[in-house]
């Protein structure tokens, strides 16, 4: 998965240790091993998975989700994930102040689900995690940012979806890209992911697999960032007493869609 500039990174590290040429080689060697036949299996299978087997994996998470208080909700499509979440926000209440606004990722499926307009109706503003001038190295640009970090902060509910959910261990597994900060996820009272179906994966091998030999995964790669969420924040450090939202929401929902659009 190396990329020229992880080569040229690597490059300058190995010259700063004085590592000779030959060692290029065989970093090149290295980084392009053919396909394992146990990674070529495992694809296959995730691409053959019958409807069986994926709702075993579905039940599979649930079970993980219970222990860890990650909220799994099936829902039949779209529209009912919009009606879920207007009735989230009707019934939960800001930790500090009165006033609701929701922020939420720059993605196509959470563009489908048409916020903006299913929450005018409490007043409740969805603000969209985007930087206009992404690439403006500015004061506009700067003012910019400020103003998307107090909106992300000023909001109870973060709206994500993700790249998979490893059913194993009930985790959510989210690339950083532009739109589609982390701090969505982290910073909120509540977390809220949407996913469909087939994005739930058995296990780290099955992602280890995706990210490294699927066309699609590997062509972009891991991004600047990668997260990993498992329920929400906790933390027992104190008299080994179990407190929740102590660096991160409280609560962590996750809508998987299970229609085939």
């Amino acid at each position: 998965m190396a990329t020229s500039k992880h080569a040229e990174f690597i490059g300058r590290i190995k010259k700063a240790l004085g590592h000779p040429k030959e060692d290029d080689q065989r970093m090149a060697e290295f980084f392009n091993l053919p396909i394992s036949e146990n990674d070529r299996t495992i694809l296959e299978h995730i691409k053959n998975r019958t409807p069986e087997e994926k709702q075993k994996l579905f039940e599979v998470l649930i079970e993980a989700a219970k222990p860890i208080n990650l909220n799994v909700i099936a829902l039949p499509d779209v529209s009912s994930v919009t009606s879920a979440i207007v009735d989230l926000v009707e019934q939960k209440e800001p930790e500090w102040g009165s006033k609701k606004s929701v922020v939420a990722w720059n993605h196509p499926l959470i563009e489908r689900l048409n916020l903006e307009e299913a929450l005018s109706q409490q007043d409740v503003p969805v603000y969209v995690a985007e930087l206009k001038n992404e690439e403006e190295q500015s004061s506009s640009s700067s003012d910019e940012r400020k103003r998307l970090r107090q909106q992300i902060i000023d909001s109870y509910i973060g709206i994500t979806s993700a790249d998979f959910c490893m059913a194993d261990a009930a985790t959510l597994v989210m690339r950083t890209r532009p739109g589609q900060a982390r701090s969505v996820s982290l910073v909120p009272l509540i977390h809220i992911a949407v996913i469909r179906y087939d994005q739930i994966i058995a296990d780290l091998k099955e992602l280890y697999a995706l990210l490294k030999w699927d066309p699609e995964n590997h062509k972009e790669g891991l991004t600047n960032c990668m997260t990993f969420i498992s329920g929400p924040s906790k933390t027992a450090d104190i008299e080994a007493n179990m407190v929740h939202g102590a660096h991160g929401p409280r609560e962590v929902y996750v809508y998987v869609i299970s229609d085939k659009d």
